[in-house]
């Protein structure tokens, strides 16, 4: 047969549509792309744990009563949200489309697995924070070469790399091909995560200086940490995952998108259904501690997450602010982090009571700035109740 005339496609939902966005990211078939990501990406991985951690239902009716958990599970964006603390599940709420075995993506909530890696290196004395990225990673291009890790973890410098998801040509979006979210111009471009990011340099003639005190929010910022981790720690980021997988306990999986070589994405890829979403907030409320007393992370690291300025990432009510630590998101005794398009975890360091919201904005973008403001105020009262 004469391959010639073979016939084929560019991807359906992979290719670019309109708006420099593919079918999965567009308003009105967003909702079904978040579910599916994990089987819509190029390249990924799965991981499931050997043990199950065990999660009894004991809910607690004072939470359907907080007026802004009323306002947020009954808006059209919203898919799940659940409470727990310990092994137990206090609240657990789905919308009309969404199940208990539905896997989400996570989106940028894979940046604070970020957090338990750095704590074990920074604990087991490997690096320092106060180190420049260029000492570790000798390759790395100018867009981080002179920037220290602690402000590459608190997004606290700048560089040619932008993520504004208003503007539709945003560098975020031109990094997506990269990891198999959307196909490149070039299909003969296989260009791997390392490989993006030594190529990002800084403003032209301008330092990575952060001159203000507001974070300037990246995700090439976590990959380039995640690549730090990789080489200094000489144990595959693929391997990491899997340990922090079998400390949760996660009783489905955790889908994880990776570069064309296997590499995970440690910024965005991750995909969960809404319990292990919760397990996940769990093992961080126990400050690492997983199943079978397995560790993860450094406990001490974490009270220098919560004690650490950091950057103000978003004041979402009267001076009150979302701070930007060690690639986690931080206000008071919480930690947790923001997806694009509406998701949230947040973990009471304190209480131990833990919060995990899936929703999916339909806007153009996936951002809607009033949304996000409600949906971490109510993030935040919950995780401050006393229950």
């Amino acid at each position: 047969m004469n391959n010639d005339k073979l016939k084929s496609e560019a991807n359906p939902s992979l290719v670019v549509l309109r708006d420099n966005k593919p079918k999965w990211y567009l308003p009105e078939t967003r909702r079904e792309g978040y579910r599916n990501l994990h089987k819509i990406n190029r390249y990924g991985l799965l991981y499931r744990s050997d043990l199950v951690l065990k999660l009894n239902t004991k809910q607690n009716k004072n939470i359907e009563n907080i007026p802004s958990v009323k306002k947020m599970v009954n808006h059209k964006y919203f898919c799940s949200l659940l409470v727990g603390k310990d092994q137990d599940i206090l609240y657990e709420k789905y919308a009309n489309d969404f199940t208990d075995k539905t896997p989400q993506t996570i989106m940028s909530i894979t940046k604070i697995f970020v957090n338990l890696f750095i704590g074990e290196l920074v604990e087991k004395k490997i690096i320092s924070l106060k180190n420049k990225i260029s000492k570790y990673l000798p390759n790395i291009g100018t867009g981080y070469a002179e920037a220290t890790i602690q402000d590459v973890l608190d997004m606290n410098i700048e560089n040619a790399y932008s993520e504004d998801y208003t503007d539709p040509f945003t560098s975020s979006y031109l990094h997506e091909p990269v990891c198999g979210w959307r196909l490149p111009k070039n299909l003969n471009e296989k260009i791997g995560q390392e490989e993006f990011l030594n190529k990002i340099e800084s403003n032209k003639n301008k330092d990575l200086k952060n001159n203000t005190e507001f974070s300037h929010y990246k995700s090439a910022n976590t990959d380039v940490i995640g690549l730090l981790i990789e080489k200094v720690s000489k144990k595959k980021l693929k391997d990491w995952v899997l340990d922090a997988v079998e400390a949760a306990g996660f009783e489905d999986a955790l889908y994880m998108g990776t570069d064309r070589f296997g590499m995970p994405w440690i910024s965005g890829g991750g995909c969960l259904i809404s319990r292990d979403f919760l397990r996940f907030a769990l093992l961080f409320s126990r400050k690492g501690l997983g199943v079978e007393n397995r560790n993860i992370g450094s406990s001490s690291f974490f009270d220098q997450t919560l004690n650490n300025k950091g950057t103000k990432y978003l004041e979402f009510t009267k001076d009150k602010f979302v701070h930007y630590s060690n690639s986690v998101m931080k206000s008071g005794n919480w930690i947790g982090h923001s997806g694009l398009g509406g998701q949230f975890l947040a973990a009471n360091m304190k209480t131990g009571i833990v919060a995990s919201f899936f929703s999916v904005i339909d806007t153009p973008s996936g951002t809607d700035d009033n949304y996000k403001k409600d949906m971490i105020c109510m993030m935040d009262e919950v995780v401050n109740s006393d229950l």
